[in-house]
């Protein structure tokens, strides 16, 4: 054995091969499982596809990059927990695409932010986030106030998120693109954020 130990030792290239070996083996093992797991595959009681107008909100609000300072995934500690809300659950996110958990909180978790705050409130806010809290270091979104959404492509990107499993129905498909059109940025972005994490609340 110790002839063995001393051969891997010496060579690098047989060490790294080993070591991605027994990696991936333990990846398998952790991640493959959670594929038929009802906790991680099935969604919550009472969740629905987003509607038409959450779903541009959802996208204005990756292209504005507000995934990158605010996670959207509270994790089982007591510190998360009491400040945030109920942890996040797997079972939230079977219809996201991609999914917008994170990592980096330069601001604060947004999963459970879901009418904690009034539209206006938000709206004020992402006009000029130091109206409302004056040490703020986020910037200001004023331009979303003029974009103008005409629905166009809305049915579209419903049909792409169906072929992934997301289960919209022809008819909410069809309604899409009326109940897009004429709405400012602004509003679209404000109804995501005021749906996210409704489904679930911390008990206390």
């Amino acid at each position: 054995m110790s002839n063995t130990h001393s051969v891997i030792e010496k060579n690098i290239g047989l060490m790294i091969v080993l070591i991605v070996i027994a990696i991936s083996f333990g990846g398998l093992a952790q991640i493959v499982p959670l594929f038929f797991s009802e906790d991680t595959t099935e969604p919550v009681a009472g969740l629905k596809p987003l509607p038409a107008l959450a779903l541009e909100g959802r996208d204005i609000y990756i292209r504005e990059g507000c995934h990158v300072c605010h996670t959207q995934m509270i994790r089982p500690f007591r510190a998360e927990t009491e400040r945030y809300g109920h942890y996040s659950v797997a079972g939230e996110q079977v219809y996201e695409h991609p999914f917008l958990w994170g990592s980096k909180r330069t601001g604060p978790d947004l999963a459970r932010v879901g009418k904690r705050y009034s539209d206006e409130w938000h709206r004020v806010h992402l006009n000029n986030p130091r109206d409302v809290v004056p040490v703020s270091n986020m910037p200001a979104f004023p331009w979303l106030f003029d974009g103008v959404l005409d629905g166009s492509q809305t049915a579209e990107k419903m049909r792409a998120l169906r072929r992934v499993g997301v289960p919209y129905s022809d008819e909410e498909i069809a309604a899409a693109k009326d109940q897009v059109a004429g709405y400012s940025e602004m509003d679209a972005l404000v109804v995501y954020l005021q749906q996210l994490g409704t489904l679930i609340q911390q008990k206390r």
